[in-house]
């Protein structure tokens, strides 16, 4: 980027690199905040986190506008069989293969509306230098999402679970099955976060979290991505 003249980059960072590692952490996330690498994180978070201060003292040193964008989980229609974790946990609840779920929270936000506050963080002047946690400000258990999803699919969701499993269950199935030690660092652990500072300084206006999980819903039994 240095060496093509460009004047700004954006950096899709992700909310990894913000809210992890944290024993205590009581106060909506911000900004300001950034995962503790001495934590309990996993590869993922601390990548992120690495990556992300790397890029900002990169910028620093070489006189280069960068913005950061640090999407929560990411939902919203998909395009085909290629999508992230937050959108396979929707189609396990809905193919029936989640018949407990964890006591966990997350903020979510519609991969539409992700990829707007990029385009702002890039050509918004008040965008540079700064980070902008890219979420609805809604913080749902996967119980809650359950919900929703029964509550708009009818039937289609007859097989979605709202049972939970103890904490203690899941940390111990989390030693034998990888799929779960991400999510069971988040047992237990604050993950809400602010989307104050993108509205407020570019204006951002992001969908709710009920829209951005029902379109996400809707999108995989369009495409036939649902296992009956």
């Amino acid at each position: 980027a240095k060496a093509a003249g460009v004047k700004r980059v954006v950096l899709t960072s992700a909310s990894g690199a913000v809210l992890a590692g944290h024993k205590s952490h009581q106060e909506i996330f911000t900004e300001e905040d950034w995962t503790d690498l001495s934590g309990n994180i996993d590869a993922y978070q601390r990548s992120k986190t690495m990556a992300e201060l790397a890029a900002w003292e990169f910028a620093k040193k070489e006189n280069i506008e960068l913005s950061a964008v640090n999407p929560v989980a990411v939902m919203g229609p998909v395009l085909g069989q290629d999508f992230s974790h937050s959108n396979q946990i929707i189609r396990a609840m809905l193919s029936g293969n989640m018949p407990f779920l964890l006591n966990i929270g997350f903020d979510y936000v519609d991969v539409r509306d992700v990829a707007e506050l990029h385009l702002l963080a890039m050509t918004c002047p008040e965008a540079a230098g700064e980070r902008f946690i890219a979420t609805t400000g809604e913080n749902l258990t996967y119980k809650e999402e359950a919900e929703i999803l029964q509550r708009y699919l009818g039937s289609t969701a007859k097989k979605v679970s709202t049972k939970a499993l103890p904490d203690f269950v899941i940390k111990f199935m989390a030693i034998f099955k990888k799929d779960l030690r991400m999510p069971a660092t988040f047992l237990g652990q604050n993950t809400a976060c602010s989307n104050a500072k993108a509205k407020k300084l570019l204006g951002w206006q992001p969908r709710s979290a009920e829209e951005a999980i029902v379109a996400t819903a809707k999108s995989m039994i369009e495409l036939g991505l649902i296992h009956k």
